[in-house]
C-alpha cells in the first residue's frame, strides 16, 4: 500500500489526540457514466469500469458488472446538493490586494455542473466569459462545525473544475448569480480520485492547446482543510457536495468554438468546448 504525504501529515497531526490513521491511502479513481441509457457510478481500473451499486461516497459496492471505458459516456463525477467556491485564493490571481483572513466564499448552483466533453453555453447577453481552472474538493462525510485538523477525514477526494465566469456581470451585479451561476458554468471531471496529496498537485489550463494557467495547489492562500472547516461553520456539507478552491494566475475571455482544458495532476484532463 502506498501511503501519501497527506496521510502521513494527517497521522502526525491528529495522532497526538488519539485519532486513527485515514481509512484509505491507496489512490482509487471513480467515475460516473451512462451506458445503454443507464447512469451508474464505478471504479476505473485501466480501460475497464467496475460498476458500483451507488455513489462511492455513499458506500457503493461492486455489483459484479464490468464495462469497457470506451463504451461509456463520462459525466460529472458527482451530483452535489451544494456548489461552493473560493475567490482570490492564489497570490498570482489576487495581485496587490490584501490577503483576506478568511476564505472569500461565494455560491454557484447545482445546475452549473456539466461533465467532460459537455458544451459550455453562453447565456444571452454574455460577452466576456472567462475560464478559471481549479482543484475541486468532493465531500465524503456529512460535515458540520469541524476543525481544520479534522477536515481530511471528511474529504472523499478531488477532481478538476472550471469556474466559468462572466466578468462584466460579475462587476455590475449585486451578487454573482448570473456571472458564476448560469447553466453549464461549472464543468467538473473527468474523474474523482481518492488518495492523492491534494495539497501539492500541478494545475494547468489550456485554451485551444495554449497553456494559460500553471501553478501548484501548494500555493493556495487558504488550504483545502482550512476551506472545508470554514464552510462547515455556516452550512452543513453532505456527501457529494463540492468546493471549488480558487484559480491561479490570469484568466481571459473565451469565444464560441474554443476548447478549454483543465488538467489536474493525478486526475486527468477536463475538456469542454464553447458552444457555437
Amino acid at each position: 500500500m502506498r501511503v501519501t504525504r497527506a496521510a502521513v501529515i494527517l497521522a502526525l497531526t491528529v495522532g497526538l489526540s488519539g485519532l486513527a490513521w485515514p481509512a484509505e491511502a491507496e489512490v482509487t479513481t471513480y467515475v460516473r457514466y451512462t451506458y445503454q441509457g443507464t447512469t451508474s457510478y464505478g471504479v476505473l481500473e485501466g480501460e475497464q469500469i467496475r460498476e458500483l451499486d451507488k455513489a462511492p461516497f455513499e458506500g457503493g459496492h461492486p455489483t459484479g458488472v464490468t464495462v469497457a471505458r470506451s463504451a461509456v459516456e463520462l459525466l460529472a463525477p458527482t451530483e452535489p446538493s451544494k456548489v461552493i467556491a473560493v475567490g482570490f485564493n492564489y497570490r498570482s490571481h489576487r495581485g496587490d490586494r490584501e490577503f483576506p483572513a478568511e476564505p472569500p466564499i461565494f455560491l454557484k448552483l447545482p445546475t452549473t455542473i456539466v461533465g467532460p466533453e459537455a458544451e459550455i453555453v453562453f447565456p444571452e447577453g454574455a460577452s466576456n466569459v472567462h475560464f478559471e481552472g481549479e482543484l475541486v474538493v468532493v465531500i465524503g462525510t456529512t460535515a458540520r462545525r469541524i476543525s481544520p485538523d479534522e477536515a481530511a477525514g471528511y474529504i472523499f477526494g478531488v477532481t478538476a473544475g472550471n469556474d466559468v465566469s462572466e466578468r462584466d456581470w460579475q462587476a455590475a451585479d449585486l451578487q454573482w448569480f448570473r456571472a458564476k451561476g448560469s447553466d453549464t458554468f461549472g464543468p467538473l471531471g473527468p474523474v474523482l480520485v481518492r488518495g492523492l496529496d491534494y495539497n501539492d498537485l500541478l494545475l494547468q489550463t489550456r485554451l485551444n492547446g495554449t497553456i494559460m494557467q500553471s501553478e501548484r495547489t501548494s500555493d493556495l492562500i487558504h488550504d483545502v482543510h482550512e476551506i472545508v472547516s470554514f464552510v462547515s461553520r455556516f452550512v452543513t456539507l453532505y456527501p457529494g457536495d463540492v468546493i471549488y478552491t480558487g484559480t491561479p494566475g490570469d484568466t481571459s475571455a473565451m469565444k464560441p468554438g474554443d476548447v478549454v482544458e483543465i488538467e489536474l495532476e493525478g486526475v486527468g484532463v477536463l475538456r469542454n468546448r464553447i458552444a457555437r
